[in-house]
């Protein structure tokens, strides 16, 4: 059985990383303001997909490969600092636009948003990170077995993660059209996502744990 502590510990890292700006929360907040709210519950369908495919490799062996071959963990941890540093560029960049600000964005169809929010997911380094590194942490050889005991404690993270997105799809285009009443707020907002997703690029980047054994 999975001990309390470790679910809090997991549910806790859960809802910091969810509420860090990343590229699931700027792909759901984009979906939801130019093609509403069941484009960004689709897209979050996708979205819980990744995360379960991520739950399914990391039990089933994946932090093993990592653990063999090191060299292929690293390039992907700094492939997504790289992107996370991308992300926080455009945010910061003279001429920036804002998440919450509408943009023209084609409408697509329930299957590609789905799709695109499904490699998003599988895109996010911080996603790797905490089913290869963190999770594992929380897992007690003492308390029984160690597969299910990973399962237990991804399906909390998942359920952590889908209840802040889900709150952020039905929020986004309240929160946009609050925003673009204050043109100074919505600039504020802009730098401090892209500042938090600068940090985090640096944080990963620079990040010497190696993945842990599930």
């Amino acid at each position: 059985m999975v001990e309390l502590s470790g679910v809090l510990g997991v549910a806790l890292v859960a809802l910091g990383m969810v509420l860090t700006p990343g590229p699931n929360m700027i792909y759901l907040v984009s979906r939801s303001i130019t093609q509403g709210r069941r484009a960004g519950v689709v897209s979050l369908g996708g979205v819980a997909m990744g995360f379960l495919v991520y739950l399914l490799a990391t039990n089933l062996g994946l932090s093993v490969v990592f653990l063999a071959v090191p060299e292929l963990y690293v390039a992907v941890k700094l492939a997504g600092a790289a992107y996370l540093a991308y992300l926080a560029w455009n945010a910061l960049r003279p001429g920036g636009v804002s998440v919450f600000a509408p943009e023209e964005l084609p409408h697509d169809s329930s299957r590609k948003l789905f799709t695109m929010g499904l490699m998003t997911n599988l895109l996010n380094p911080k996603i790797a990170i905490m089913y290869l590194s963190l999770i594992p942490q929380f897992i007690s050889l003492e308390a029984g077995n160690v597969l299910l005991q990973g399962f237990l404690l991804g399906s909390v993270q998942i359920a952590v993660a889908l209840t802040v997105n889900l709150g952020i799809v039905l929020a986004a285009g309240a929160i946009a059209a609050f925003l673009a009443r204050r043109p100074s707020w919505l600039r504020v907002q802009r730098y401090l996502m892209g500042t938090a997703l600068g940090l985090l690029a640096v944080s990963v980047a620079t990040d010497t744990s190696a993945p842990a054994r599930a």
